[in-house]
Formats: C-alpha cells, sequence, structure tokens
C-alpha cells in the first residue's frame, strides 16, 4: 500500500499543519537515513543498519505506509541478527518505495 493522504491526516488527528511540518522533516532525512543504510550494507555492519533501518522505519510509520515500513523492518531485522545476505535487493526496494513516499509528501510541503 503506497501513500494515502487520508491515512496520514487520521495518524495525526487531522491537524493539517502537524502533517505538513511531520512530512517537511521526513522529506529532509529521508535521504539521509537512506545513505546510511546504503553505507551500512556496503560495509557489512549489522549495527549500523540495524539502527539507521529502525530510524526510517519510525520515521515512515507516521504516514502509514506499510509496505516501506515492513521493508525497513526487514533490514532493521538483517541487521540486528548480522545476516546482511540479500540486503543489497532489500535496500533497492526500500530505496524505490521511500522515494515514492517522498515524492507524495513533497506536494503537500
Amino acid at each position: 500500500m503506497g501513500f494515502d493522504l487520508s491515512v496520514a491526516l487520521e495518524r495525526v488527528g487531522g491537524d493539517e499543519e502537524l502533517l505538513k511540518e511531520i512530512a517537511d522533516l521526513f522529506v529532509a532525512e529521508a535521504p539521509q537515513l537512506l545513505e546510511a543504510i546504503r553505507v551500512a550494507v556496503e560495509a557489512g555492519d549489522g549495527s549500523a543498519l540495524h539502527r539507521a533501518a529502525h530510524s526510517l522505519k519510525g520515521s515512515v510509520a507516521n504516514f502509514g505506509v506499510e509496505d516501506a515500513v515492513k521493508t525497513a523492518f526487514q533490514l532493521e531485522q538483517m541487521g540486528k541478527n548480522n545476516e546482511l545476505d540479500g540486503a543489497v535487493d532489500v535496500f533497492s526496494l526500500l530505496k524505490h518505495e521511500i522515494e515514492t513516499v517522498s515524492d507524495a509528501l513533497a506536494k503537500i510541503v
């Protein structure tokens, strides 16, 4: 499931200004978190992957985008368990999902 404005608004109690503030922060921070995840995957650093994926998961959860939450959680668990086989592919999927969410949010901020 992709970004749904009504779900995102519901998560912030209908407060459009709060949603805009959270969306603005997400659009600014998501590329940095994606880069941290990419670096961690390339370096084989499970601990760093766990932390960055956890942060991104929490951020994207504010918008009710379950696919991205699940993908970030998958990377978080891979990092936690230091089992990074397939992490490059999962990261590619997450990057696409986050970029789609960011594009949608950029339209409302």
